[in-house]
């Protein structure tokens, strides 16, 4: 009788298969926990590629700036241009990206800016010591990494129906907060002994994998591709459409209120009110947290509420929690900005990702979520600076003032866009249902 079966002749398991069924079935559990059983198949290669991404990047981008000071000996204040310019960089390059996916195709994007990641990632290594090549080579490097942005946005239209938008955009947003919230912890572990060389290596295979697996998996189109390339230029047409134009100030806005929650209020935290690092560390998790596990559940419970208020809600939500810490900045009170702040961000994310899709025309959609990509990292160049600027000289009330207002300026503009859409006669970009 051979190994594997019954007297019978029925074929059983054998240890190796119970085991490898087993963690296929928790793998399965987990994947309906966090992302339910109705994730179109289409767009489970996104979510792959998204989360290989995510993972790789972040555990650079966690260790970048300690890099910069400890081996290239850095100061903080050019850190702080090198991170503006790479920015501002990113901003350029996202647009770009996104257009030239409208006439290369979406998959090509994105395999060219996690191709260029992970050769660009092994530069680090000949920088050395040198200041100036080492903080340049990081410039480059935030460039790159928007160049995919507009194109894997603009997939996920092309691969669901409209009325499919937000919860499309909501999955995507899981799995690259899963990978964000694991690629810090292996970046850490790499960098045990601060061997930097095997940090940029593994970041460079990790990328890599990103790179095999949207070689393999991702599609060349998706059912809502436009059928041929743009015959007009996509600028011109962002540039004429007034709803898109105000809605990318909201988009800066709402995004510099989210810059003011990753890099203000740590510092306002610690530095103002007392609180240790670790105990930054435990409260910033409730983020990931509750990211991974009510980020669906809340999209498909609200799916039915009109996008006009829903973003102003959410923008709403964002911004003035803020104000709590100026009467008390208990810990208890700092949990619960970060909960209100986490529901808000919750309803922005995929709300206003669906809407910049639907004010997309089809045959420049790419350079449309390019455009719409790009806001964040207009807001990550002026953010911190000034958020940092206006606590040294007027104190965290002023901050947490100054991003309530702009989280106030956001709503009523992401809404004004979304009612202008819905009004004018215009069949470029789509109407919105209002």
């Amino acid at each position: 009788m051979s190994r594997g079966q019954t007297r019978r002749g029925v074929r059983t398991a054998s240890a190796p298969e119970v085991r490898h069924d087993g963690r296929v079935r928790l793998f399965a559990r987990f994947f309906r926990l966090v992302w339910g059983d109705d994730v179109p198949r289409p767009l489970r290669p996104v979510l792959a590629v998204q989360f290989c991404g995510s993972v790789a990047m972040s555990a650079l981008w966690t260790y970048i700036g300690i890099w910069a000071i400890e081996k290239l000996d850095a100061s903080s204040t050019a850190i702080g241009i090198t991170f503006t310019c790479g920015a501002l960089a990113a901003t350029a390059t996202g647009y770009l990206g996104g257009h030239l996916s409208d006439h290369l195709g979406r998959k090509p994007l994105i395999l060219l800016g996690f191709g260029l990641e992970s050769a660009f990632v092994l530069s680090y290594l000949a920088a050395g010591e040198k200041e100036l090549l080492g903080l340049t080579l990081v410039v480059i490097a935030s460039a790159l990494g928007s160049l995919a942005q507009g194109a894997d946005q603009a997939l996920v239209a092309d691969l669901v129906p409209e009325e499919r938008h937000e919860q499309a955009y909501a999955s995507v947003r899981v799995a690259s907060n899963l990978g964000v919230t694991i690629g810090p912890v292996i970046g850490g572990l790499l960098l045990l002994g601060e061997d930097w060389q095997r940090l940029f290596l593994g970041v460079a295979i990790m990328a890599g994998l990103a790179f095999l697996v949207g070689l393999r998996f991702l599609p060349e189109r998706g059912d809502y591709t436009p059928e041929g390339p743009p015959e007009r230029g996509s600028f011109a047409v962002i540039v004429r459409d007034r709803p898109f134009l105000l809605f990318l100030l909201s988009g800066m806005l709402a995004y510099l209120v989210y810059v003011s929650y990753e890099t203000v209020l740590p510092i306002s935290a610690v530095d103002s009110h007392g609180l240790s690092p670790s105990t930054w560390g435990f409260l910033v998790i409730i983020n990931p947290a509750l990211v991974t596990f009510f980020q669906l559940r809340l999209t498909r419970r609200l799916e039915h509420v009109p996008a006009a208020p829903k973003l102003a809600t959410a923008m709403l939500l964002m911004g003035f929690p803020f104000l709590l810490l100026s009467v008390n900045a208990s810990i208890p009170i700092f949990a619960l900005v970060i909960v209100v702040f986490v529901i808000g961000e919750m309803l922005w994310v995929p709300t206003s990702q669906g809407i910049a899709a639907r004010l997309a025309p089809a045959d420049v959609r790419g350079a449309y979520m390019g455009a719409f990509s790009s806001t964040a990292g207009f807001a990550f160049a002026i953010g911190p600076l000034t958020g940092l600027a206006l606590r040294d000289t007027a104190g965290d009330t002023a901050v947490w003032t100054f991003f309530a207002a702009a989280s106030l300026v956001a709503a009523l503009t992401g809404a004004l866009a979304v009612r202008f859409a819905v009004r004018r006669g215009d069949e470029e970009p789509e109407p919105l249902p209002a």
